[in-house]
């Protein structure tokens, strides 16, 4: 026993001068005071995580967490998708590069010479997209999307609408069309079978008629390596939504020359070329039909038929006959380029303009950055100042948890709470009566300003009131001496 006394007395002083303090293995441990701080730790991080998040992503950057790439990823409408006029591209070792303009003219001028121009690159390309032609309100654009399948080498063809921004100019809504905004469904579809080698089918927009309501466009059929067989044309109804068949017309050059002239044109190789919508009547589209049954192509006369493939006609016989064509669609071309110094001028401007959205885009980051910055501050002092009371709140109910128990403990743990709330209330009171008095303060600054600039113009231009006065007392005399005069008349 004495040893034991000795052993622990000798342990006692070593670890004393060494500065070693031995925990009590018996004591209770406060664990709620260990999660309270290990959660305000976990809070503190996310607040400091949410800020370098913040200040990483000020440009969107790779750097995210999955959920925020999902968010980043999801499907966006590309017809909600805005696009600006194309601008040429300029390369580094060039200073100068012409800048093309452009016009807007008549699409179907002269009339059925509109044809697709594809070469070589539909087969590189596998797509193209052809020429535009633009209503007469220039409030929608149809154009065709050819497509080249290598399997067959078979050629399909669609008619799509892409509709116009009409909050611009005629000639920038023109340039800023885009596929992205084209609706899904087609409004004509060429047959896509890929059954037949080289088999070329392609559609080509004609003409609008005059109020825009409906389109002409023809299709050809033929083949790659054997050439054009027939040309079909219809009529799409922007009103009904629905296309019509314009083939009676061929039926019927077939049925009137085999019919009076003894010529089978199915044994012979001819066809037709739309013109456009007759002027004198819209709902009316000329053709011309020719056959080619030797050196030179035979004419086979000029024919109408109605938009809705129900009535053909034969207009006229005369190769030398013009008919009246309405041209009614629109399209832009270049108009050449702009000069040289204006290039160059516009050039310096961009710079200029360019500097200057750099100074502006630089400040406004560095206000982001202060506003992430004084965001970080206040959340972390709110949440400092929250652990703070829970903190203390819970070291207080340990306390009294050594000393009392069951209702007693929640007594005294709820008086000591209305104590502290009161405390708290003192508080802010007192930082709201300082904020009360700095307030004052800069007031009563500004009224001090203000007063000595009242007094610096009184003794410039003299004080206020007294001009008024004189104002009021030159009306007054200028009153009496307008009086006086009419006086003396009615004496006299």
């Amino acid at each position: 026993m004495k040893k034991l006394l000795s052993t622990l007395i000798i342990l006692s002083f070593g670890t004393s001068a060494f500065g070693v303090q031995i925990s009590n293995p018996f004591g209770k441990k406060d664990y709620k005071s260990q999660e309270i701080k290990y959660q305000y730790q976990v809070q503190k991080e996310d607040l400091e995580y949410k800020r370098d998040n913040r200040l990483l992503n000020r440009e969107p950057s790779g750097y995210m967490t999955v959920e925020e790439y999902e968010k980043q990823s999801e499907y966006k409408d590309r017809a909600t998708l805005e696009f600006d006029v194309p601008k040429i591209e300029r390369p580094s070792d060039f200073k100068y590069v012409p800048k093309p303009l452009y016009k807007i003219v008549k699409y179907n001028d002269p009339p059925g010479k509109s044809e697709l121009s594809l070469g070589r690159r539909l087969f590189y390309k596998r797509q193209i997209n052809g020429q535009g032609i633009v209503s007469p309100d220039y409030t929608k654009m149809v154009y065709p999307a050819v497509y080249y399948y290598h399997d067959s080498g078979s050629v399909g063809a669609d008619l799509f609408v892409i509709p116009l921004d009409e909050k611009e100019s005629n000639l920038t809504r023109i340039l800023k069309a885009n596929v992205a905004h084209r609706d899904v469904n087609p409004i004509i579809s060429t047959e896509k079978a890929i059954d037949n080698y080289a088999a070329f089918r392609s559609l080509t927009p004609v003409d609008f008629n005059a109020d825009g309501t409906k389109i002409l466009a023809k299709e050809k059929l033929g083949s790659s390596e054997d050439g054009i067989w027939a040309t079909k044309i219809y009529v799409y109804d922007f009103g009904n939504k629905t296309s019509y068949d314009l083939n009676a017309v061929r039926e019927a050059i077939t049925y009137y020359w085999k019919e009076y002239m003894n010529l089978n044109l199915i044994e012979k190789r001819w066809d037709i070329y739309p013109l456009g919508f007759d002027a004198a009547n819209p709902d009316k589209v000329i053709v011309q039909a020719y056959a080619y049954t030797g050196e030179k192509p035979v004419f086979l006369g000029t024919w109408s038929v109605d938009c809705y493939g129900n009535h053909s006609q034969i207009v006229s016989f005369d190769k030398t006959y013009a008919p009246a064509i309405s041209s009614n669609g629109f399209k832009i071309e270049k108009d050449g380029v702009e000069e040289y110094q204006t290039v160059i001028r516009e050039e310096k401007n961009l710079e200029k303009q360019g500097e200057i959205m750099e100074k502006q885009k630089k400040a406004e980051d560095k206000k982001e950055i202060k506003k992430i910055n004084e965001d970080f501050k206040y959340e972390l002092k709110t949440l400092q100042a929250d652990f703070k009371d829970e903190y203390r709140d819970n070291r207080k109910l340990q306390t009294f948890a050594g000393s009392t128990e069951g209702t007693e403990l929640e007594a005294q743990y709820y008086e000591y709470q209305k104590q502290q709330t009161e405390k708290d209330i003192q508080k802010l009171e007192k930082k709201i009566q300082n904020k009360e008095k700095q307030i004052d303060k800069v007031e009563q600054k500004i009224q001090k300003i203000t007063d000595e600039t009242q007094k610096i113009k009184e003794e410039l231009y003299g004080p206020s009131q007294n001009t008024d006065e004189n104002q009021t007392d030159e009306n007054e005399q200028s009153e009496e001496t307008t009086q006086e005069p009419s006086q003396n008349t009615e004496e006299e």
